[in-house]
């Protein structure tokens, strides 16, 4: 048997697609992760959230109203909450208060329609896939294609699902993970949280490597005394050198508003972690003004630019929406 081709074989930096193919699909379908693994990208990043009956699935969120048709569903208008997440109220579905067999019967649809309305033109043709579909689509698509591909899974509200409903994902993933046989530190998975003790419980646990992420402001929801910033100081980032491989910051952390680098990426690589900064996505809306068309917000701007600048800055790879264009596929 020939041994597969090694995720990212040239070396660059690494393209982790971000709820796959997005920019061209409804995330977190099968149909999007797999469009982004034929464009080449190395990673593919499902958001796990858990069902009633304890499996994990892909959703952005746990509320699914955004991303699924079950507003249209009449039988499920009674599981209809208004839940606190994380200090914020949320109003809607939730899938923690869903069954697998009752997800399976919704369709994804795309929850940004305004800004990729022919991303809508799919809605409905998709399921909510669990995370074993999304693994066995890897294994299959490694078949087909003779490369490795990597799986970069986060988990979603790890802390407030174990406070409130007693649901363990550290676990549940871990447990799954091992059965697969992709708990090793070669297994090209990396796994990641926006709080730190579910990182710090996943690094005794398995060996893939651990990404702390890094929201625009604030701090994690688990540790209310630290902040973002003083995370990503050189003594804080020493201190998450102790029990993850990398962090994910938000765009702005590692870019000025004029595209030069801050010191983030030298204070991180000093700490000896690697940095995947997100996101990387096409329309004006999302792109620094100077790498804007126009003033349209779904205009496709610079992409490329912004790639550049991520390039100079020195990060080890990057989220993006849309692998194809990075790609040049």
């Amino acid at each position: 048997m020939t041994p597969l081709a090694p995720v990212n074989a040239d070396g660059d930096m690494l393209v982790i697609a971000h709820r796959g193919a997005s920019g061209e699909r409804p995330e977190h379908t099968l149909a999007s992760y797999e469009r982004a693994i034929d464009q080449g990208a190395d990673y593919i990043e499902p958001d796990l959230v858990v069902t009633k009956d304890l499996m994990l699935v892909a959703r952005h969120e746990n509320d699914i109203g955004e991303t699924t048709d079950v507003a249209d569903r009449p039988e499920f208008a009674d599981r209809r909450r208004t839940k606190n997440i994380e200090g914020q109220m949320v109003n809607g579905w939730f899938a923690e208060d869903f069954t697998l067999a009752e997800l399976r019967t919704l369709r994804a649809k795309e929850r940004m329609p305004a800004l990729r309305p022919a991303n809508a033109t799919f809605d409905g043709l998709y399921q909510v896939p669990t995370f074993a579909d999304i693994i066995a689509l890897k294994r299959a698509k490694e078949a087909e294609t003779g490369r490795r591909i990597g799986l970069y899974p986060e988990l979603k509200h790890p802390t407030w699902l174990l406070q409130e409903t007693g649901i363990d994902v550290v676990d549940l993933l871990a447990r799954q993970l091992r059965e697969e046989g992709l708990d090793g530190a070669d297994s090209d998975v990396f796994v990641q949280a926006f709080d730190i003790a579910p990182l710090q419980r996943l690094d005794k646990m398995i060996d893939t490597p651990l990404i702390l992420l890094i929201r625009p402001e604030g701090g994690p929801y688990d540790e209310p005394a630290m902040t973002w910033a003083g995370i990503m100081t050189p003594t804080g980032l020493a201190e998450v050198a102790t029990y993850a491989d990398g962090i994910g910051p938000f765009m702005g952390h590692v870019l000025n508003d004029d595209g030069t680098p801050t010191d983030l990426v030298r204070d991180a690589h000093a700490a000896g972690l690697q940095v995947h900064p997100w996101t990387v996505r096409k329309e004006n809306v999302f792109l620094p003004p100077s790498l804007r068309s126009d003033d349209s917000q779904n205009g496709v701007g610079n992409m490329m630019g912004l790639v550049e600048l991520l390039k100079a800055a020195g990060v080890d790879g990057y989220f993006t929406d849309d692998p194809a264009l990075v790609r040049g596929k």
